[in-house]
């Protein structure tokens, strides 16, 4: 009775962890299967009973016993069939054990034979390197997703009869995939076709994305309805600096175990834009689920989650987004396990201004009490708009400006001012594992928003005028050493922080009062 193990990869929050699938035949007939697998991996055998019979290898007359170790941790999905086949194949003696153990084999069996995709690859490629194993055999729609982890062999296998020959000593069976990685980053932006140019007026809201990119930033947009709110958060993906090559990686995983990444892509290069509908659940924004997977707010992971229409989601589902703007990460934690999740992105909403959405309109009148413009208002509960760094209102645009003719500022020139400051920040904050102002602590707040007495003055007669919170004062400060960044300045000055007041309209006291 010799032992024959393969290793496989099991997917936990966004890392991975090697399986060692062990088998042994013995006297009988019956395969047994352990570990704590789900039902997907129990059916495996039914999988493999119908590929072998297609690609003409005998499924062993005698009884098989598997164990997937750790066996405390629970095995999940189809992606287990391609180890689980070649150590019953090695197991009954009709390939060699020799090389088995330098490769990482994950793939889901069809009943001919073919390799389906599966899903988070790019954390099994990242563990079987760290790992030390030698490469990673997985289907061919998922070789390029593997491929940019560097240091690692990467096989694009199409079916079982492939891999089989690999084993028997045919290296050249399975095409080995090489990925350039600049390749992907050179294709990065390609696909936007919204500019900046092409929005007549509306100077105060582009400045304020502008401000919000620089820093990171979130932002609130209050206007009517036609007045471009959604246009322009569209818009913001075109001038948010590059991805880095840390930040596509983290990117791309979550991306990954979610199952998102397109056949024969590598790397997601963009920053990702994520605008679910006011319908969506908690457990979709956030994540969870009886076995924990990423939500909305992790799948825009550096970069933009957009709420169209923000009162309009259930107050439960926004309460739930307090904790991870403070805290950029997720943890989950459920009766199988807890699984941590980043979730540094961007919150960008609009809304409209009252009920029947004229309460400030230059033209048409609003027909809302200011109890009604109160009450509307109050949809949105004040801690979450405390974290809401900017709130700017949006009025519509007048004939005249939107029959000019003359081209307004291009996102690649708004970019530049964007990326510009963000080396500022980058050299600013190098050690401190962030990236923009957006993410200062207290302590780096104290060490690089100090001000002088002048400035000091002022943002007390706001907070003092306004009665904003501690919440409130600090992020006055953040978005003030953006504006400071913007314009080049070492220090803040009093005009920085007089516009980083402006960008509080929700705790303006004239609001809803008619």
């Amino acid at each position: 009775m010799a032992l024959v193990k393969t290793f496989g990869s099991a997917v936990h929050g966004i890392n991975a962890q090697t399986i060692v699938i062990e088998v042994v035949t013995t006297q009988g007939l019956r395969l047994t299967l352990v570990g704590l697998p789900d039902n997907a991996v129990k059916e495996s055998e039914h999988r493999i009973r119908a590929a072998f019979t297609s690609c003409g290898y005998p499924f062993p007359r005698r009884a098989i016993v598997i164990n997937m170790a750790p066996a405390d941790l629970r095995k999940e999905g189809s992606a287990y069939d391609l180890p689980l086949a070649l150590g019953i194949l090695a197991a009954s003696d009709q390939i060699p054990e020799a090389q088995l153990g330098d490769y990482i084999i994950m793939g889901e069996l069809s009943l001919d034979g073919k390799l389906q995709p599966i899903r988070g690859v790019l954390p099994m490629a990242i563990g079987a390197h760290e790992a030390g194993f030698k490469g990673l055999i997985v289907p061919a729609q998922n070789a390029a997703e593997a491929a940019v982890v560097e240091g690692l062999e990467v096989y694009a296998a199409e079916d079982l009869n492939q891999v089989v020959d690999f084993f028997l000593g045919n290296a050249a069976a399975i095409p080995r995939v090489v990925r350039d990685i600049r390749e992907d980053f050179e294709r990065a932006g390609a696909n936007l076709d919204l500019d900046f140019s092409d929005v007549r007026g509306q100077e105060y809201a582009k400045r304020a994305l502008e401000i919000a990119a620089a820093g990171g930033h979130n932002l609130i947009m209050i206007g009517p309805p036609g007045a471009g709110k959604t246009m322009l958060a569209k818009l913001l993906p075109s001038i948010l600096p590059p991805l880095t090559l840390q930040e596509a990686l983290e990117t791309t995983k979550i991306h990954s175990v979610v199952g998102l990444i397109p056949s024969g892509m590598g790397l997601v290069t963009e920053r990702p834009f994520r605008s679910p509908h006011h319908t969506i659940s908690d457990v979709a924004l956030v994540g969870g689920g009886q076995n924990p997977q990423p939500g909305e707010i992790s799948l825009a992971h550096n970069g933009v989650l957009f709420l169209d229409e923000l009162p309009e989601f259930r107050k439960q589902v926004l309460e739930v987004m307090r904790q991870p703007l403070e805290e950029r990460k997720i943890l989950l934690s459920r009766a199988r396990g807890s699984a941590e999740y980043p979730a540094s992105f961007m919150l960008v909403a609009s809304m409209n201004p009252c009920p029947c959405g004229y309460y400030n309109h230059p033209s048409k009148e609003c027909v809302c009490t200011p109890a009604m413009v109160q009450k509307y208002k109050h949809r949105i509960s004040g801690p979450l708009l405390d974290r809401i760094d900017l709130q700017v209102e949006v009025v519509p645009v007048p004939f005249e400006k939107l029959s000019q003719k003359v081209k307004a500022k291009t996102s690649a020139s708004i970019r530049e001012r964007v990326m510009a400051a963000r080396e500022r920040q980058a050299a600013r904050f190098a050690g401190e594992r962030i990236y923009c102002n957006a993410q200062m602590g207290n302590q780096l707040q104290d060490r690089y928003c100090q001000l002088s007495q002048e400035c000091s003055d002022l943002l007390g007669a706001a907070v003092n005028r306004m009665s904003l919170s501690g919440r409130a004062h600090r992020i006055i400060l953040k978005v003030a050493r953006t504006i400071a960044d913007l314009e080049g300045e070492e220090h803040i000055l009093p005009s920085h922080i007089a516009e980083a007041v402006q960008y509080r309209s929700f705790d303006k006291e004239t609001w809803g009062a008619n």
